[in-house]
């Protein structure tokens, strides 16, 4: 497929979804747009662009394809474990609430985990939970909090009998973990960050960005944190200029912001 267009089709993207595409690798990102192109028979970016500005349907299914929501319930569980064990009890050490960013959420699965982290093995503290996702359709599907047998495979059968309750789709997740989480719609690249985090997951998000974007992400996140709160990354996403961002390597994947390691 010829590249004529593209620039232009970038332009009238972000224009449109309000999503930067020059912030994302160019090689990666334009395979995946013209594979969706191929798949739905489109030769050129201008006939693509034409259908996107006529059919809102296409562009719902093209922003999805995009934004690659994939997420599952204790992801990596060894790094869970780190943050049950390590993390959130020195978090907790001086406080007894805990203000946490589930940054690109996805379905919700993330959050949820959270929760029920806390909810288990930290009973009486207070906690909140801020999950944000740039796609509205994924956040109306995390809200729903239902998902089918195999999506919790990875949830041990206690938490499952806690925690969820029988679904005609599945299993639905229980109110008492819905109560402090709030889902809303965000854009890392354009919106406003809040402040005072203890903890923020940001996890397979950025390794579709280019350098540059990380680096500003990551200093935004760093920004975001109260002096000693930690950002939890993927397990393909490394941070090196630590010093840069007043980040201190706590444990693989978990940066500590403004104190030393202990």
């Amino acid at each position: 497929m010829s590249i004529n267009g593209y620039d232009d089709f970038k332009s009238f993207f972000k224009l449109r979804s309000g999503l930067d595409l020059n912030c994302y690798k160019p090689a990666q990102m334009q395979r995946r747009i013209e594979q969706f192109m191929h798949n739905r028979r489109f030769d050129s970016y201008v006939s693509f662009k034409q259908a996107l500005d006529k059919d809102s349907m296409l562009m719902q299914d093209f922003f999805k394809h995009l934004t690659i929501n994939v997420s599952q319930f204790f992801r990596d569980t060894n790094q869970w474990q780190v943050l049950r064990e390590r993390i959130l009890p020195t978090i907790l050490k001086d406080k007894s609430t805990v203000k946490i960013w589930s940054a690109g959420c996805s379905s919700g699965q993330e959050a949820y985990t959270l929760a029920t982290t806390l909810n288990e093995f930290f009973s009486g503290r207070s906690f909140s939970i801020l999950a944000t996702d740039i796609d509205p359709h994924i956040l109306e599907y995390a809200k729903r909090g239902v998902y089918s047998v195999q999506e919790l495979k990875d949830v041990p059968p206690i938490l499952q009998s806690k925690y969820f309750k029988q679904h005609p789709a599945g299993m639905e997740i229980v109110d008492k973990l819905r109560q402090n989480i709030v889902f809303k719609q965000h854009n890392l690249l354009t919106d406003s960050f809040q402040s005072d985090f203890d903890l923020i997951l940001c996890r397979n998000v950025v390794i579709y960005f280019t350098e540059e974007t990380k680096q500003v992400l990551y200093q935004r996140f760093a920004g975001s944190l109260r002096t000693g709160g930690f950002l939890f990354t993927g397990s393909t996403e490394q941070i090196f200029n630590l010093r840069d961002l007043n980040f201190t390597a706590f444990a693989p994947f978990f940066y500590r912001k403004g104190l030393p390691t202990t």
